[in-house]
């Protein structure tokens, strides 16, 4: 199959990216961050989660960050939500589009949101049809799609069956997630194919993190199998905290570097996505986990020089 012409890239780094970090960051900094990736082009900057803040801290001033954020005309911001109670808060802070997170492993669920899948997909169920209700989008996530920190490898068949699910609940999309970082493109693209068997490939979306390095490699493996909308963090933010030596969600900077280079349209202006990147750096005090960044930018400053 030839690849895509065009990809949209949801940004998770202000909510996946940001939400393991131990020092909280100020609420400004958030604000300006999601601004900022929003006016490099990214059509999807998810904001916040609306999770306890005794469980999530850093998400703690959910509703003060989206009522403070300058909204972008096209760009979505969803926000996380657990349960009803997260789905009013959001409501009520402003929020127009929702997600909502299961996983394909048993033992994940119960260690990750304290019941079982069939559970936390009944859990579910009014959030989704609340949402419905009020015209607004909800998407859905699938974490340990290809392995889990306690099972071990996860069958194909059963995060197609929780894909299938969320689907037909009501979720316009289906992003599916590498939580740990051990897929390669042979049993990435057997579970895509597991689950495009249940959900239309239109509808799916991939979200891998860089735990072996091979999240760039499932990318270009999944554009194979024609999925055309990618997860991923700017500057590399984020990991599970869950997994053991898991390194963060995919960088932005090094997806956007790989379509460039396949001729695959983004939207993305990679000059404003540095920046964005720096600009949180800065605030946390380290380097960029992307390659592409580091690259880049030392190209930039060896020019200058």
């Amino acid at each position: 199959m030839s690849l895509p012409r065009s990809v949209k890239i949801v940004e998770v780094g202000p909510r996946d990216g940001l939400q393991n970090e131990k020092q909280l960051v100020p609420t400004a900094v958030k604000v300006e961050l999601i601004e900022r990736l929003a006016d490099a082009g990214l059509p999807a900057v998810e904001a916040t989660s609306f999770v306890s803040p005794k469980w999530v801290p850093q998400m703690g001033d959910n509703a003060e960050v989206m009522r403070t954020i300058r909204r972008k005309d096209g760009v979505a911001y969803p926000v996380l939500v657990p349960n009803l109670k997260g789905f009013d808060a959001a409501v009520e802070a402003g929020a127009t589009e929702v997600a909502i997170f299961g996983a394909a492993s048993e033992a994940f669920s119960q260690k990750n949101i304290n019941c079982s899948i069939a559970e936390s997909l009944k859990r579910f169920e009014p959030v989704v049809s609340a949402a419905l209700a009020l015209d607004l989008k909800v998407r859905g996530y699938v974490s340990c799609v290809v392995g889990c920190p306690y099972e071990g490898a996860v069958a194909p068949q059963k995060a197609a069956e929780v894909a299938q699910r969320l689907f037909e609940m009501g979720c316009y999309e289906v992003s599916l997630g590498d939580t740990i970082g051990v897929g390669n493109p042979a049993s990435v693209q057997r579970m895509i194919e597991a689950c495009a068997r249940q959900v239309p490939m239109a509808r799916l979306a991939g979200h891998y993190h860089d735990t072996y390095g091979m999240a760039i490699a499932n990318i270009y493996a999944s554009l194979q199998l024609g999925m055309r909308v990618f997860d991923s963090s700017v500057a590399g933010l984020g990991g599970c905290p869950y997994a053991a030596g898991a390194s963060g969600n995919v960088a932005t900077e090094d997806v956007v570097y790989l379509l460039n280079g396949l001729g695959i349209d983004t939207g993305i202006d990679m000059d404003k996505l540095l920046a964005a990147g720096q600009f949180i750096l800065q605030h946390l005090g380290r380097e960029p986990a992307a390659k592409a960044a580091r690259a880049l930018l030392a190209k930039r400053g060896a020019a200058t020089a």
